[in-house]
């Protein structure tokens, strides 16, 4: 199985190759998506936290209004998103530098739609290259709804199944660590 765990301090691809037995196959070479999420909606002046501030005002939004740069990045299964996060201040400044306004529906749209895709695609690039049968998700950036759309159509083309948690999980680090108590104990 393949667990990637998205949150604002971790962004980090798992195989997991026996019960207690991770082996990393890809990490954030610099910001975690969960930062990444509440930067720019600090900048889009949207509430704390970023996630789902950016979701909420994402769904009106045209995710290809913005052409926002994909990461390139050392590593087949790694992933940068400070310019990312880069682009989307600098469309909000040169906006500014013009007098003019920024569509904040659609630059969140085009910037959940690059964040999601390029997690989507990682994870499920390491299930076809791996040949796991099962993924999930964990950690707050688990809640995204295009996430796990994306996560779960592309799954089903390899024919693996998605693990993902209920929303009110996502979220709760607390939750998690009991969890993870139970089993090792």
């Amino acid at each position: 199985a393949l667990g990637l765990l998205v949150s604002g301090g971790h962004t980090h691809l798992y195989r997991m190759e026996a019960p207690w037995r991770l082996r990393l196959l890809g990490r954030t070479l610099d910001d975690a998506a969960g930062e990444a999420f509440d930067k720019v909606a600090r900048t889009l002046g949207l509430p704390y936290p970023g996630g789902p501030s950016v979701a909420n005002a994402a769904k009106t939004g045209d995710p290809k209004a913005y052409r926002l740069p994909v990461p390139h990045v050392e590593g087949k299964y790694n992933v940068s998103f400070s310019g990312l996060k880069t682009a989307v201040l600098n469309e909000v400044n040169q906006a500014q530098m013009k007098g003019t306004d920024i569509n904040v529906p659609d630059l969140a749209a085009s910037f959940q739609e690059r964040i999601a895709g390029i997690l989507a695609e990682k994870l499920l690039l390491a299930a076809a290259d791996t040949g796991a049968k099962q993924v999930c998700l964990a950690g707050g950036v688990a809640a995204n709804g295009r996430l796990r759309q994306l996560v779960n159509d592309g799954a089903q083309k390899l024919g693996a199944k998605v693990y993902l948690p209920e929303l009110k999980f996502c979220g709760d680090n607390g939750a998690m660590i009991a969890a993870q108590g139970y089993y090792q104990y």
